[in-house]
């Protein structure tokens, strides 16, 4: 298994970087994995074209890939350990949306939508939140103590 994990812009907030780099050293051992930052569209122009602009980068090159977005199916952490058990033979793209989310087009393509919460959260913390969830469904995979 490898994961790539595509998402949009740069991560801005000093402390969100270090959660990030602290679960990216955590999933190491666990996971090649790859993040693929798209930059973000100037946000002069409507929300509706800024995803659509940043839908078509997302697009281009991807079309088995998995969505993270709040309108997605929701998993406990021990179903979405399941998920990653099922994909472990596979190859497996993640794709977070910008502030604005994702495409029409873009959700449309996507193989399968999680919600990584009914909440509302910023795309930045989401990627944190997300690997974290991902670093607990290895560790529950692999049956460490992590996961209580």
């Amino acid at each position: 298994m490898r994961i790539r994990i595509l998402w949009v812009g740069r991560t801005k907030e000093p402390y969100l970087n270090e959660g990030i780099k602290k679960y990216l050293r955590l999933l190491h051992p666990y996971v090649p994995l790859e993040i693929i930052e798209f930059g973000s569209e100037k946000a002069f122009v409507s929300a509706q074209r800024l995803r659509e602009k940043e839908g078509e980068r997302i697009l281009r090159g991807h079309s088995n890939y998995i969505l993270l977005d709040e309108t997605g199916k929701e998993k406990t952490s021990m179903e979405f350990a399941g998920l990653i058990r099922s994909l472990e033979a596979e190859d497996v793209d993640f794709v977070l949306g910008g502030a604005f989310g994702v495409s029409d087009e873009v959700k449309r393509k996507a193989g399968m939508t999680i919600s990584l919460s009914r909440m509302t959260m910023t795309h930045e913390m989401a990627r944190l939140f997300f690997l974290e969830q991902l670093y607990r469904a290895f560790t529950i995979i692999r049956g460490k103590p992590y996961h209580h």
